[in-house]
């Protein structure tokens, strides 16, 4: 970071805001979590989040130099409501960075109101535009149209993962390109491991994420249906889809299926080191850190194309057409060819590279210090 910027952010505090953080798994979280513990190394950085997914954890806490704040909270259609969640956010003071970070309703609203009230900025860091589901889905469009878009426009820098995500919030919610910056997610240390050997066979394939609609693991295990050379799939996470996805590959007999639950940390490394190629059957993404992490791991990767996907992995992995069938064809294709693999597993490695989370904190910095000079 150059001497402008630390000087222009000296005295500041940091409050991120999220509805979920770690232990809750999903990428997002992640993020939030990596993002933090990088600017604590240099600022006073506070978590205001809630409880939820999180059972038995202190209120308040700091965690890797991080002041992690848990309210209580309950869920409603994957909602997080706190009512205490305003209270926490009255006591930013003047100076302070408010960083919000947007994937879910009704806390982006909260957060724009209080911010109005206390006279505080704050920066819009834009994950994903979810799409509708469950029985008050039909309610999303109308709360985009009148409420996410002004949250948006109001805040003093907005935050997009990508070129693609920048313009799409430019044409759906009118934000200001001078008010746009991208920054990508990051990857962490422990994910860059050393080169390793083509695999034998069978293809060890590896999906990680929350088992929820966005990610369509449906679609996967369709495609593992139709595939017809040796692979064993292991899917990390879970989330409340399980029991209908464990059901589904009963039904189609995959015996080389394998559902280990959520695994952290070491564990979750590991579960990258000890596979051969990495698999994202997605609907629709902001930019996957899962991705990220498979890359820095040395795993060619296989995803649908769809935005957030796109970006990422054209030229690097193999992309596929959004239904079981192509999906099943991108597997065969390299779980077949040996010297396609080691390709894939180089250009994995190369796009990795240089998206270490201190570089991608040095990024976030530098847009603190435009919008908020």
């Amino acid at each position: 970071m150059s001497a402008e910027t630390e000087a222009g952010l000296m005295g500041r505090r940091v409050i991120q805001v999220t509805p979920y953080y770690p232990p809750a798994l999903g990428g997002l979280e992640r993020v939030v979590a990596q993002l933090s513990q990088e600017l604590a190394h240099r600022h006073e950085v506070h978590v205001v989040t809630t409880g939820l997914r999180t059972s038995g954890l202190p209120r308040h806490s700091v965690e890797d130099g991080v002041h992690v704040h848990r309210l209580p909270a309950i869920e409603v259609a994957n909602t997080a409501i706190s009512a205490l969640l305003p209270v926490q956010l009255a006591k930013a003071r003047p100076g302070d960075v408010v960083h919000l970070h947007i994937a879910h309703a009704l806390v982006p609203e909260l957060v724009s109101a209080v911010a109005a009230l206390r006279h505080v900025p704050y920066v819009a860091h834009f994950h994903l535009d979810v799409d509708a589901s469950g029985p008050l889905g039909r309610l999303l469009p109308w709360y985009k149209q009148h409420f996410l878009g002004r949250v948006l426009r109001r805040a003093v820098a907005v935050v997009a993962l990508t070129e693609e995500m920048a313009e799409f919030l430019v044409e759906r919610y009118g934000v200001s390109r001078q008010r746009l910056h991208i920054v990508p997610n990051g990857v962490s240390d422990a994910y860059f491991l050393p080169p390793r050997p083509a695999p034998a066979r069978p293809l060890r394939l590896l999906f990680v994420g929350r088992l929820q609609i966005q990610k369509n693991v449906a679609r996967l295990l369709d495609a593992m249906a139709q595939v017809q050379e040796d692979v064993r799939l292991r899917i990390v996470g879970d989330g409340e889809l399980r029991e209908p996805l464990v059901a589904q590959a009963a039904r189609l007999g995959l015996r080389n299926v394998e559902f280990v639950g959520a695994l952290y940390g070491d564990d979750l490394v590991k579960a990258y080191a000890d596979s051969d190629a990495f698999v994202l059957p997605s609907d629709k993404e902001g930019m996957p850190l899962v991705l990220l992490e498979a890359m820095a791991s040395g795993l060619p990767v296989i995803a649908t194309d769809v935005p957030g996907n796109r970006e990422l992995v054209d030229g690097t992995g193999l992309l596929a057409a959004p239904d079981p069938a192509a999906l099943a064809r991108r597997i065969d294709e390299l779980a077949a060819d040996a010297d396609l693999w080691r390709s894939l597993a180089e250009r994995s490695a190369r796009t990795a590279a240089g998206l270490s989370w201190s570089r991608v904190a040095e990024r976030v910095e530098q847009v603190y210090t435009e919008a908020l000079a």
